[in-house]
């Protein structure tokens, strides 16, 4: 019996392979717990459009975050804090301040992404790294300035 499988089974083959297996480990095993097909034409041709539908989801995705890196790049942002009486700041500069002011300029990212090498205690430039996903990082340049 041919199946095609859909998961990863160990000692038999990775996910798109297909296996010749015994019919009794193909049907109660394989088929019956949701780790195989069996390798129909109809079954082998949805398998192949599922994944080149999934690759052009990728390769639209990795663009969406190749443009995002450039807008976050080109970004002028300006970060603006109270500042104490010996004009250091009220307070550090982190990664939710990053994402708000990022958020106020029309660009949405969330703050777990935003990564600020050291604490940000005085007005300056500054920049932090963003991991966009699937190995795209932008590096962000900010300056602080006091109220």
């Amino acid at each position: 019996m041919k199946v095609l499988l859909i998961k990863d089974v160990k000692s038999l083959g990775k996910a798109g392979e297909i296996k010749e297996v015994k019919d009794g480990y193909g049907k109660n095993f394989l088929v019956a717990k949701g780790f195989a097909k069996v390798a129909t034409d109809e079954v082998i041709e949805a398998w192949k459009e599922e994944q080149k539908r999934k690759a052009q989801e990728e390769a639209a995705e990795i663009a969406r975050l190749e443009d995002l890196k450039k807008r976050l790049e080109s970004t002028n942002l300006v970060i603006s804090k109270k500042l104490g009486a010996n004009g250091s700041l009220f307070g550090a500069i982190t990664n939710t301040d990053v994402a708000d002011a990022l958020k106020k300029s029309g660009i949405e990212i969330d703050k777990k992404l935003i990564h600020i090498d050291h604490a940000i205690k005085a007005t300056g430039s500054y920049e932090a790294d963003v991991k966009l996903g699937h190995g795209i990082h932008a590096k962000l340049k900010f300056e602080v300035i006091g109220e």
